[in-house]
């Protein structure tokens, strides 16, 4: 049997489930699909002999790649935000080893900022409505 996580083992009958991060799900999201963009770009850089040494390439590659997924742990903090941001400008900058980064860094900044942005207005929104629903279940005790 698999270990429960400490949330399963500390889990009672009545317990309201803890809200979710939809910013944090959405900002997730993006960095995954980053770390692939970072595989597959260091792949061509390395096969189109791009970069310098080969053994360089492959493990900067590897490097962005690895912060990308590391960060996802960090997205609960401002730094992890800030951590982000700072590797859209890494994307952004390896235009000058693959041209075409220029054009999917930038399609990947577009993303971040959405995620990060509309993740925020669900996010709001969806504390308004929990605070709506708490005032509601107060005020009529006899149906929740």
């Amino acid at each position: 049997m698999a270990k429960l996580t400490r949330a399963q083992r500390e889990w009672r009958p009545g317990m309201k489930k803890k809200p979710r991060s939809t910013k944090m799900m959405f900002a997730s999201t993006v960095l995954v699909c980053e770390a692939l963009l970072a595989v597959f770009v260091t792949l061509a850089a390395f096969g189109l002999k791009r970069g310098g040494e080969p053994v360089v390439v492959l493990t900067l590659g590897a490097v962005v790649a690895l912060l990308c997924i590391l960060n996802c742990a960090l997205l609960g903090k401002k730094i992890g935000y800030i951590i982000g941001w700072a590797l859209q400008v890494v994307f952004f900058l390896t235009g000058f080893i693959l041209v075409d980064m220029f054009y999917l860094a930038a399609a990947f900044a577009l993303c971040w900022w959405y995620a990060l942005s509309k993740g925020e207005e669900i996010d709001v929104e969806n504390r308004r409505r929990a605070a709506a629903q708490e005032a509601w279940e107060q005020a009529h005790p006899e149906q929740a």
